[in-house]
């Protein structure tokens, strides 16, 4: 079927003159803000591969033994000391410190928007839709427009990997506020309590599972991108997948993908852990 007749519609071109028009316009701001995510990566970084490996892989255990319970510590601290000999410590530090920063970006601001949602009919209507969009995009177009804002690097690989990964944290906060019964509501309601004291004290401690398991995936999002976001300069295990391809070595590939394996098995199993009883730290 001839479909000429039909015009094009340049969506393409308006995207691109959009983040150009973007780009010149908030160049300022990002300068900043990229500078101090690289300060604060480089930092942690540093920081983390100043204490000898094995002082930091019985620590990581300690605290998975703490949030997790001790099978959980058992897996970490073999799963480590196999990524550790295969010398791949560095780069799991790089992927950690980058999925540790992003998810703690995407909470900050995926939580109050949940919250946002949950206590506003008119505002989760509009952010629904948006949400979908941002789960159905293919995790690589993400990539596109970080470069032009942010440069190659581990700031660019932070920004995609915010906007991957911060629709579950809205997404799963707005859904367990919202399923709480509509009786405790009414209740609290009955003693007079503020907006502020019924979210504080009703809403978001019944609500905790829920986020609990939003905050789990968006680790998880957020520890697949930081791979992928390898092709943007981002490096650590991501760029030992990155390099093994573009060298043809299927041995080294295999090697840092288990290394991703474990790390994400190990947040996983921590994050779950805490989600089945988040009272497990107080």
């Amino acid at each position: 079927m001839n479909s000429s007749w039909i015009p094009r519609i340049p969506l393409g071109t308006w995207i691109e003159d959009g983040l150009e028009w973007l780009t010149d316009l908030l160049s300022g701001l990002t300068r900043a803000i990229s500078a101090i995510l690289e300060i604060g990566v480089e930092g942690m970084i540093d920081g983390l591969l100043w204490f000898p490996p094995s002082v930091l892989i019985v620590a990581i255990a300690a605290l998975a033994w703490f949030l997790a319970g001790r099978r959980v510590a058992i897996g970490t601290l073999i799963g480590l000391f196999f990524i550790l000999s295969m010398d791949l410590w560095e780069a799991t530090v790089g992927t950690i410190s980058l999925v540790l920063i992003s998810t703690a970006l995407a909470i900050a601001i995926g939580v109050p928007l949940g919250i946002w949602g949950a206590l506003n009919d008119t505002f989760y209507k509009i952010i629904k839709p948006i949400l979908d969009f941002m789960q159905t995009m293919p995790a690589f177009v993400y990539l596109i427009p970080a470069i032009p804002f942010f440069g190659l690097g581990a700031v660019s690989a932070i920004f995609a990997t915010v906007i991957f990964s911060i629709p579950p944290a809205i997404r799963l906060t707005s859904l367990g506020i919202r399923q709480i019964d509509e009786e405790l509501i009414e209740a609290s309601d009955s003693f007079g309590s503020t907006t502020l004291q019924k979210l504080t004290k009703v809403q978001m401690p019944m609500a905790m599972p829920t986020i609990m398991a939003g905050v789990n995936q968006t680790i998880m999002l957020a520890l697949s991108m930081a791979v992928i976001a390898a092709m943007i300069g981002a490096g650590g295990l991501g760029g030992e997948v990155w390099r093994a391809i573009q060298r043809l070595r299927p041995g080294a590939g295999f090697e840092a993908g288990i290394a991703v394996v474990i790390v994400a098995m190990i947040l996983d199993r921590i994050t779950q852990a805490v989600t089945s009883d988040p009272n497990r730290t107080k």
